[in-house]
């Protein structure tokens, strides 16, 4: 990833702010945003958290020795079989919690096999979550963790991995309805700040570090070809998407327009959801998973999804920004359509062992593209 500047995101004076929504559904339907809503919790929630996927390149306590020697200049691994211990929450990438001799913690995270069948946005992206980790480590109110090694060699595992820092506190999506409603606000505001942090960094051009050609001069264009390879993704698989093509690239297009007046690239998180937040005593102590970020709109952020089911949230609070124009309003669209687009081609290369997923994308889907239709 080139190295951008940090400056603070350009935040639209109150003249040109409108349509504000204090507890908007935005056009979706009230059983659409209660399911959304009740994903995260219970059985549901449960269900997401122990999703198999056929991308993840699990490795024997063995194989993860060898690469702990190599890691950390021969120090070996600790004794006992729990001195590894896999982390199921991902979709994508195999994570392991693994202790030291002497007694460290640390994370790793071992990428898909290089031949494995995967979406064209995800190319390299590895080597742009561990570029986007050390970038925004330059900025200290993002709570990233060290890198401590990234391995591209191949030898001791036959795909890319890094060691990373493990975080103090819990994951924030465990633990967050033990919390008072009161806590809850304090922590996702403070998520709200860390992202519009991120949004700080500028780049040179709009789109993904790991594939040149999802890319452009303009976020319009760049925009357009992600949408356009989402859909050539899923074609590939003959995904029901529940509309044509056609008439899904009809929609973008016709609001494409509104994309013409985002002119700076800047760093977007994408994935910013509560599952990749660790919090202790009330503080955020960590932000996880850059590797989908890519130059971008800020209003593609995980936060901007939360206009679709139930309007402004205490993390758009904390970022700073509650109300949209019309032109924003249709750029938030057509993000929460990506979203789901990639939410339902994804699960045709995966092969979840759940319809977890493809519910969700429906559920976006459909009120989504509707919208676009209409307005």
């Amino acid at each position: 990833m080139k190295i951008g500047t940090r400056q603070p995101v350009y935040l639209q004076s109150n003249e040109l702010l409108r349509e504000k929504r204090e507890s908007q559904g935005n056009g979706f339907p009230r059983s659409v945003c209660e399911s959304w809503r009740q994903s995260n919790k219970n059985d549901f929630g449960k269900e997401r958290k122990n999703m198999e996927s056929k991308t993840k390149n699990r490795k024997t306590r063995e194989q993860v020795a060898r690469m702990v020697e190599r890691a950390f200049g021969g120090t070996p691994l600790a004794a006992g079989e729990d001195a590894v211990s896999e982390l199921k929450e991902g979709w994508f990438n195999a994570a392991y919690n693994v202790r030291l001799s002497d007694g460290r913690e640390v994370i790793l995270k071992i990428a898909p096999l290089k031949d494995a069948e995967v979406l064209a946005y995800e190319k390299n992206i590895m080597a742009t979550e561990v570029a986007s980790m050390r970038l925004v480590r330059e900025n200290s109110a993002i709570p990233v963790p060290e890198i401590y090694s990234f391995d591209t060699a191949r030898d001791v595992c036959d795909s890319d991995y890094f060691f990373m820092e493990k975080l103090t506190g819990d994951n924030y999506e465990h633990v967050k309805e033990s919390f008072s409603r009161a806590m809850q606000a304090q922590i996702d505001q403070q998520i709200g700040a860390i992202v519009r942090e991120i949004n700080g960094f500028t780049g040179t051009y709009f789109g993904y570090d790991g594939n040149s050609d999802l890319r452009g001069e303009t976020w319009k264009e760049a925009f357009i070809t992600i949408m356009d390879s989402v859909l050539e993704d899923g074609s590939r698989k003959q995904a029901d998407f529940g509309s044509p093509i056609d008439e899904i690239r009809g929609a973008v297009l016709k609001h494409a327009p509104s994309l013409e007046t985002v002119t700076t690239p800047r760093l977007v998180h994408w994935d910013a959801w509560d599952l990749n937040f660790f919090v202790k005593d009330g503080k955020v102590t960590g932000i996880l998973d850059f590797e989908r970020a890519l130059w971008a709109d800020p209003l593609m952020e995980a936060q901007f999804r939360a206009l679709a089911f139930g309007g402004v949230s205490e993390s758009m609070r904390g970022y700073g920004k509650t109300t949209f124009t019309h032109e924003e309003d249709e750029r938030c669209h057509l993000y929460t359509l990506h979203l789901a687009l990639v939410m339902k081609t994804e699960c045709y290369y995966r092969k979840y062992d759940s319809d977890y997923v493809s519910n969700l994308s429906k559920q976006l889907t459909v009120p989504t593209l509707n919208w676009l239709k209409e307005n």
